[in-house]
C-alpha cells in the first residue's frame, strides 16, 4: 500500500463534495462556509452553471526549480 500524501490541513475536493451532499440532503444553502483544519473555505454550488466554486486562504508550501 502506498504512503500517499499523508495528513493534510484541508482537502478542497472533499470540502466541495461535502457541501454538494449537504445541499442535496437539504441541510444547507448552495453557498456556505466549510471549516477545515487549515482554515475556512467558502463553497458555492452555482445553480446556473452547476459548477462548484471554492475560495479560501492560500499559502506557499514549497518553492524550487525543475530541470530536465
Amino acid at each position: 500500500m502506498g504512503a500517499g500524501a499523508g495528513l493534510t490541513k484541508a482537502c478542497g475536493t472533499g470540502a466541495c463534495a461535502a457541501q454538494v451532499a449537504a445541499v442535496r440532503r437539504g441541510l444547507t444553502e448552495r453557498k456556505a462556509t466549510v471549516v477545515v483544519d487549515g482554515g475556512e473555505l467558502v463553497i458555492d454550488w452555482d445553480a446556473a452553471s452547476g459548477h462548484v466554486f471554492m475560495t479560501g486562504p492560500v499559502e506557499i508550501e514549497r518553492t524550487g526549480t525543475l530541470s530536465a
